[in-house]
């Protein structure tokens, strides 16, 4: 199978990269970018072929990856049409707010189409992504599509109108449990810690505990009550938070994220 590129930046390399680790053949791999510096980089430590076009990178693929700004698709996918419509190569793409109408309407009608997001996690090989297909799109090319984005986590399809709050919960929330993260670390060095024991005393918790909820598949609420002595000191903890209206703010902050996507 032949898995084409175009664009090769951060998430498009960290993706190429768990594809190569997770066991695709980088000789399986195509892509092109602006930057040579990037594609060099890419290919020396994946073993991909670097191409010199688009047109190039789409040539002979079973699916090519749309990896570049959603600003720059109405000059960089009419160009590919034609090699994507000799081969009926899947097309899947990971810019932020193009529907699958949209890249349709690029690349002209009869090609099998994904639209997928992945997070920022994709860099450490724990993304969340999910996808949607067109109407062309099989359980095989749906196949490819988890194929690809399992290699750098976990992939949940959806319908299309579901992406906005997707984006939400998982796009924009590392940066709430970052924020989290941090004001943990920041109690810690109150409590007289340094910031670089604080913050991996937090960041450990924090991952051992996301870890257990999703092994264990128990509710968050269950996992609480187990933490949760009574008349202890992890209770009076719970209570503050709530006190202070912490879910109140969490809800606040996914409806605002969620109002500005819908605004865009």
């Amino acid at each position: 199978m032949k898995i084409g590129f175009i664009g090769a930046g951060n998430m498009a390399g960290a993706i190429i990269r768990g594809m190569v680790a997770g066991g695709f053949s980088g000789g399986d791999i195509q892509a092109c970018d602006v930057d040579a510096e990037k594609l060099t980089a890419l290919s020396v430590d994946c073993g991909i072929r670097p191409c010199a076009s688009g047109e190039e990178a789409a040539e002979g693929c079973d699916a090519l990856v749309l990896a570049v700004k959603p600003q720059m698709f109405p000059s960089v996918l009419p160009p590919l049409a034609p090699a994507l419509h000799r081969g009926r190569s899947l097309v899947i793409s990971i810019a932020a707010g193009k529907s699958l109408g949209e890249i349709e309407g690029l690349l002209g009608a009869g090609l099998p189409v994904s639209r997928v997001m992945p997070n920022i996690n994709a860099k450490v090989g724990e993304a969340m992504s999910a996808f949607c297909t067109n109407g062309l799109a099989d359980e095989a090319h749906k196949s490819i599509v988890r194929l690809v984005f399992e290699s750098v986590g976990e992939v949940v399809e959806l319908e299309e109108r579901l992406f906005p709050i997707f984006s939400v919960l998982s796009g924009c929330s590392p940066a709430y449990s970052l924020l989290y993260i941090d004001a943990l670390a920041q109690a810690g060095v109150r409590g007289g810690l340094s910031k670089p024991v604080a913050l991996k005393i937090a960041t450990q918790a924090v991952l051992g505990t996301a870890r257990m909820l999703g092994e264990t598949g128990e509710h968050p609420r269950a996992l609480i009550d187990q933490v949760c002595s009574p008349a202890g000191t992890t209770i009076e903890g719970v209570c503050a938070l709530q006190d202070a209206g912490f879910e109140a703010a969490v809800l606040a902050a996914a409806k605002a994220s969620l109002d500005r996507d819908q605004r865009l």
